[in-house]
Formats: structure tokens, sequence, C-alpha cells
């Protein structure tokens, strides 16, 4: 299992391999993120995640999503909160998720993730796994900088 990771996105969160789910940044902006990821064939998950008809599961693909908001939130704090010890941005809540469609080893995907609300440290995000162009899961969720 050998992947190539962006070192953008090493050097604004702090998750790394085995736990890592983006490869590559494709947009960054003061709305959103957009990353992508190839999804190994040869995790050993997939030994017990039907193996007879291996799915990447969404469990994961969700990460994937709070994983490109912690580096989007990340990427609008640079300089600011994380200089004044703002801490990591930790997953507090998950407001609702909807699987679409499914991901396959080999599968590469496209991850975005948007800000929709500030409220004080809490960061209301949404986000989706697209697959093909076609959207695979979908999710809100909430994030608070802990730690630091």
């Amino acid at each position: 299992m050998d992947r190539t990771v962006d070192p953008f996105i090493l050097d604004r969160i702090p998750h790394r391999p085995p736990f890592l789910w983006l490869d590559r940044v494709l947009e960054i902006s003061g709305e959103g993120i957009r990353a992508e990821t190839t999804i190994p064939p040869d995790l050993p998950l997939f030994q017990g995640h039907y193996p007879d008809y291996p799915l990447m599961p969404g469990v994961l693909l969700c990460e994937a999503v709070f994983q490109a908001g912690a580096l989007l939130i990340g990427e609008l704090t640079r300089g600011g909160e994380k200089a004044q010890g703002g801490g990591v941005p930790v997953l507090t809540r998950i407001l609702g998720a909807k699987f679409k469609r499914e991901v396959r080893p080999g599968d590469t995907v496209e991850i975005a993730a948007s800000l929709v609300e500030r409220l004080g440290p809490a960061w209301i995000m949404k986000g989706s796994v697209k697959i093909g162009g076609k959207t695979a899961v979908q999710v809100e969720f909430a994030c608070a900088r802990k730690g630091g």
C-alpha cells in the first residue's frame, strides 16, 4: 500500500496514514475544498468488509469528508487561531448522513467540504464524496478546535 500524499495536506492536519483519507487537494478557497483520493485495493479492511464483494465502509468515506473539513478549517485559520494555540479541529457532531452509491477498491473519489455556519467555537459543515461525478455520500457535521 504505497500512497503519495500531497505535503500541503500533511502540513495542515494531524492525520497520517494509515488513517489519512485524502491524497490530493484539487481546489481550496474560503467557500470550500475539493480533494481526491484513490481507494487502495490492498487495504487490509477489505479482507473482512465483505471479502467476496469488498466495499469501502461508509463511516470511512464520512471520515474523508471530516478530514477535508479539518483541512479547510486549518487553511481558513492559518496564521490566526492556529498561531494563537487554537488546537486541531475535532468532530463534535454528525447531523446526518446519506449513502447513495458504493465505493469499491481502486476507485478514485472526489471529496468536498464547505462551511455552512460558524457558531462561536463550532464550525457547521457539509460535504460529499462523489465517484464518477455522482454522489456516493452526503454528510452534515460539526467540528470544534480542541487542545493546543
